[in-house]
């Protein structure tokens, strides 16, 4: 792999979840402009769950710990 994942498994499945309820929302609920926004957010939660690696979390030095790692190969 390219890089090593950061978030942990509860951590991943929230944030696919809420970017997926974030998305839904966008394409029923807002309009104009806010909702290419809130989808964009969403997209971003949803990859950011889906990949198990957050950026944001990387540059402020979070990862997991050698046994979490091993444990979700």
């Amino acid at each position: 792999m390219i890089y090593i994942k950061n978030l942990p498994l509860w951590e991943r499945l929230l944030r696919a979840g809420a970017g997926a309820v974030a998305a839904a929302y966008a394409f029923l609920g807002a309009g104009g402009m806010l909702s290419w926004v809130i989808l964009a957010g969403g997209a971003g939660m949803a990859l950011t769950g889906i990949f198990g690696f957050c950026p944001a979390c990387a540059l402020a030095g979070r990862g997991l710990e050698k046994r979490a790692q091993q444990v979700q190969k």
